[in-house]
């Protein structure tokens, strides 16, 4: 096949994407977002950390990890598991405070009764944060030898694999997991700014230190947490685009100049080249400065932060706006752009690797807040081939996404747990798989859970609102605990989703 046909038909295939992923939208007027909205908020207390509240509304889970931080003389009580698992890892914790924080700041004005269960979501993060960062020059990585929780499938209740607490200092900098961290502790104090003056002051504060601990003692934590970090968490695109995002975080919320320098002096030293692991197998990606956004790549969410204060800013919108319009132009199916993304027949966004609702809720959030930002400066992307994408085009785009998570796809299977009446019931998910302490008090040791987990009954206790990883290219989905990629949820798909779903609660689509 010559390469012209090879381009032909490859548009043709993006088409149809894209016409079943608008057919998706179009035909899914009956979704219940603000009931979607609710249950992606409850999930966040399914994965609470340490001394549950009275308010807690996953009654099934209880306290746990009330020792935490012990080893090192720290409280580190609190936080959140990042999956399946029982481990604290604060790089990806740090980034779900972030997205959280960001869907309170553009969209938490729509969210209504919603509204206190975000801000709670958001401070049982930070509250944590603040401890993990109590030490001066000195920031927690992780809470939880990773490699014997994995060995066990126990309930969060029942830990009894080490609860080893992983530290980056200034003699082992970990440069990544402290600006994460910075950039979470900024966009929470914009949160509490008006409600909490005093809690707000505290997090920007501590933001402040924390990114000049991270700036001036640069190096990863790859090599100094070690199998704390990897194979679990390994920071694959290098930590100076945390540092970044950190830094333009910390000027939204300070409006402090040298932030803002530190952004512009150093963008350009941000390369193209992103290398992540797919697979096992460390693929480069061309353009990652451009297309990468998630817990361990910031790139493009940079670029789509930044362009909030210089959209119509002439002499500092290079190079911000040209790659977040580089970033709408490669992933909108009709457009003639080089894709970052493909397709599922029935219109899922996809990337390479697994957990891919990771992607499209991200990439969703981005767009979504784009549109934000452009509806305000009536500005329009030309892709090229006279392919002009509005801000409607955006919202549009985005609630096809939306609404094929939610049961819009081939399957109709809802990848929300507990919203709709088919949703995944095998989930990979400790304390969802095993029986709650509600029905089995006694202590279970390490492997009596693997009855309930090689079990092909429904797991007994429903994770409310949890994202899995979702289905394959080809829109099938295998309900299996043993399919970790499919099957499991975590808090980094969720935390963006909060913000996209809380735009659809208008009547009509914005923008339009």
């Amino acid at each position: 096949m010559s390469k012209i046909m090879c381009t032909c038909y490859l548009s043709r295939v993006l088409i149809l994407a894209w016409m079943l992923t608008m057919a998706a939208a179009k035909n899914s007027g009956s979704h219940n977002y603000a009931d979607a909205l609710s249950k992606c908020l409850m999930f966040f207390e399914g994965q609470r950390s340490g001394k549950l509240p009275s308010s807690q509304r996953i009654t099934w889970r209880k306290d746990s990890g009330l020792k935490d931080g012990s080893d090192v003389g720290m409280d580190l009580v609190g936080g959140y598991y990042d999956a399946g698992d029982n481990v604290k890892f604060n790089f990806p914790m740090a980034f779900t405070t972030t997205m959280l924080s960001w869907s309170v700041l553009e969209f938490g004005q729509l969210m209504g009764s919603e509204l206190p269960h975000a801000l709670e979501a958001i401070r049982w993060g930070s509250d944590y944060l603040l401890k993990s960062t109590s030490v001066p020059d000195s920031v927690v990585g992780v809470v939880g030898d990773p490699n014997g929780d994995h060995t066990c499938w126990e309930r969060p209740e029942d830990m009894n694999t080490p609860r080893t607490t992983y530290v980056v200092n200034k003699e082992k900098p970990g440069s990544e997991v402290a600006a994460e961290t910075a950039a979470a502790l900024a966009a929470s104090s914009m949160v509490f700014k008006d409600s909490d003056k005093f809690y707000s002051a505290s997090l920007r504060n501590r933001s402040i230190q924390v990114f000049e601990f991270a700036d001036k003692y640069r190096g990863s934590y790859n090599d100094s947490i070690g199998d704390g970090a990897c194979p679990f968490y390994c920071d694959f695109s290098g930590y100076k685009d945390e540092l970044l995002w950190g830094a333009a975080w910390l000027y939204k919320a300070t409006k402090i100049p040298q932030y803002w320098d530190y952004v512009k002096n150093n963008i350009h030293f941000l390369g193209p080249t992103v290398v992540r692991n797919i697979n096992g197998i460390l693929v480069t990606s061309l353009t990652g400065d451009v297309t990468e956004f998630g817990w361990d790549s910031k790139h493009a969410g940079i670029n789509i932060l930044v362009s909030q204060w210089v959209m119509t800013d002439p002499n500092n919108a290079n190079p911000f706006i040209p790659k977040a319009d580089q970033l709408v132009c490669s992933i909108l199916p009709q457009s003639p752009a080089q894709k970052s993304v493909t397709y599922s027949p029935g219109g899922l966004l996809f990337k390479p690797g697994g957990s891919n609702l990771q992607h499209s809720t991200s990439l969703s959030f981005l767009l979504m807040a784009y549109a934000g930002y452009m509806k305000a400066s009536n500005k329009v992307i030309d892709c090229g081939n006279n392919f002009v994408v509005t801000p409607a085009s955006l919202v549009n785009f985005t609630k096809g996404q939306v609404d094929y998570i939610l049961g819009s796809n081939p399957l109709g299977m809802s990848y929300m747990v507990g919203y709709g009446q088919k949703f995944p019931r095998k989930i990979h998910h400790r304390g969802s798989v095993n029986p709650s302490m509600e029905n089995h008090l006694q202590h279970m040791q390490c492997h009596e859970g693997d009855l309930y987990f090689k079990s092909n009954d429904p797991n007994p206790n429903i994770l409310v609102g949890a994202i899995v990883g979702g289905p394959a290219e080809d829109d099938t989905f295998e309900d299996s605990r043993s399919n970790v990629p499919q099957s499991e949820p975590t808090t980094y798909i969720n935390a963006p989703f909060v913000g996209v779903l809380a735009n659809f609660l208008k009547v009509k689509a914005p923008f339009s």
